[in-house]
């Protein structure tokens, strides 16, 4: 076998889509910010005519962050993270360079022509899915070389045990791959019937059915997008930047199985009290509430691994991004499973509670881990030491609080409204109108758009802290071999 040492690792592509995710964050946390604000002062929707409306600002903010932000961190993880667990060069294989590199400029071409039709109103208004047929046609391009990516590399490889991530990273694909074919089949109305533009297209499915596979889609968008590649990030980053052995290698396989059977049966509690077979609902409530233990097996076992070296918090902001993402992570985890629960859900459906439980997942959890990611494998791709220790540290408490601010206005501002809505007088009639409702929500939109902004204004502290790190810092002659070196 070859030395560690001698393989020369080529991070040619894991740089493109680090740039790439620094971007997409930006852009896509920036038109977060304008909606929150928009909601507080709805006078901001007219600011730029039917361009700067909520309808068309809201699928640029979810596909900015998701399949922007998030995507391109995830890919630029693997590229980095697959050689060095396989102990295999790119560069050795001309073929997976060339696979590599055309993921990453048609991903950029998808992602580009994506932001384009969506600004312009072009879209299915399928959550999570809006783009149309010819762009989903580049989506599955676009993951099928990924693929390629994947199982190449898997296939030169020289270490023949498949850490556990390689499991995490092979489970987004294949989960992925099946939930978006199924859920985006359409129909091409200008081919089928001669009406309509040619790029428009409705839904294979209908009704009830069309919300089902909507759904069983939706929440496992967020399973394998969300939280199955994140723990491939975090399995992997964690004992490298700590420098300790993660504390259970059987309960991380034990975790990955339950996650893999549970979740993909837990879409059904988005669709309680309405006209899908109660059945359904049912199985999606009590599948929810069984995640948690798979779900709190991997945050606890990630947490453990830090037994012992606690001090490393106060030393070393990368590990404290880390754990406080998976403390974030068990949050989330417990939230959902309380929110599907149908005594619950008839308080908080179709409240804010629900995009504050998103969220405190979303940024606490699945950012904090990509910034953290990113952090780690920063001076090992650049040579060069982390630019400010300081910022990091001015980060992350800015952005805490951000997160802290969000998810508390929303819980409260759901809470209102569901009360608020139930509400009857003496002779039963509803006591508050919906604009009632709406009105007294307003000083809580405040603080929530208060809270993206601290947050996105920490993601501009970490952006500059990446660009000088880039092209500004010190100069490392040696890799590191656990903790990311980095100047106060």
């Amino acid at each position: 076998m070859q030395a560690r040492d001698a393989l020369n690792y080529d991070y040619s592509v894991a740089k493109c889509f680090t740039y790439a995710a620094i971007l997409f964050g930006i852009v896509g946390m920036l038109i977060g910010v304008v909606i929150a604000y928009q909601m507080a002062f709805p006078e901001l929707n007219y600011l730029a005519g039917e361009y700067g409306t909520y309808s068309r600002l809201r699928p640029l903010h979810t596909s900015g962050v998701i399949f922007g932000f998030l995507l391109s961190g995830i890919f630029a993880a693997w590229y980095y993270i697959g050689q060095r667990v396989l102990k295999v060069s790119m560069a050795e294989s001309p073929f997976l360079m060339i696979v590599g590199k055309l993921h990453f400029w048609l991903y950029m071409i998808l992602m580009t022509i994506a932001v384009v039709t969506l600004f312009m109103g072009i879209g299915t208004s399928k959550e999570y899915a809006e783009l149309e047929w010819p762009l989903d046609i580049l989506v599955v391009v676009v993951w099928v070389l990924w693929g390629f990516s994947i199982f190449g590399l898997i296939g030169i490889r020289r270490e023949k045990t498949l850490y556990i991530s390689m499991w995490y990273f092979i489970a987004t694909f294949l989960g992925v791959a099946m939930l978006y074919l199924f859920n985006n089949m359409e129909v091409p109305t200008y081919f089928i019937a001669g009406t309509g533009k040619w790029y428009h297209s409705v839904s294979m499915y209908a009704g009830t059915n069309d919300a089902m596979v909507q759904w069983w889609y939706g929440h496992n968008a967020v399973a394998f997008v969300f939280t199955v590649p994140i723990i491939a990030m975090i399995y992997y980053f964690l004992p490298k930047e700590s420098g300790q052995a993660v504390y259970s290698y059987k309960l991380s396989l034990l975790s990955f199985w339950g996650l893999m059977f549970v979740y993909l049966w837990a879409g059904g509690h988005h669709l309680i009290y309405s006209t899908v077979p109660d059945w359904v609902q049912t199985m999606g409530s009590i599948f929810s509430i069984i995640l948690i233990l798979p779900s709190w097996g991997s945050a606890i076992n990630i947490l453990l691994t830090m037994k012992g070296q606690w001090g490393q918090l106060k030393e070393n902001p990368l590990v404290k991004l880390m754990i406080f993402a998976s403390t974030f992570y068990m949050f989330s985890t417990l939230e959902g499973p309380i929110l599907s629960i149908k005594s619950v859900n008839a308080l908080a459906h179709f409240t804010d509670w629900i995009p504050g439980h998103v969220h405190d997942g979303t940024l606490g959890w699945v950012g904090f881990m990509t910034m953290a990611a990113l952090f780690h494998m920063a001076p090992r791709m650049f040579k060069r030491e982390i630019y400010s220790k300081k910022l990091i540290e001015a980060q992350f408490w800015i952005q805490t609080t951000g997160i802290v601010l969000y998810f508390s206005s929303m819980w409260i501002a759901g809470i209102t409204q569901g009360m608020m809505w139930r509400a009857t007088d003496q002779f039963g009639n509803l006591a508050y109108s919906f604009i009632d409702t709406v009105t007294v929500l307003i000083p809580y939109y405040a603080i929530r758009a208060t809270g993206g902004l601290l947050y996105l204004i920490g993601f501009f502290m970490f952006t500059y802290n990446m660009y000088k790190t880039m092209t500004a810092s010190k100069a490392i002659e040696s890799e590191p071999q656990n903790a990311s070196p980095m100047a106060a």
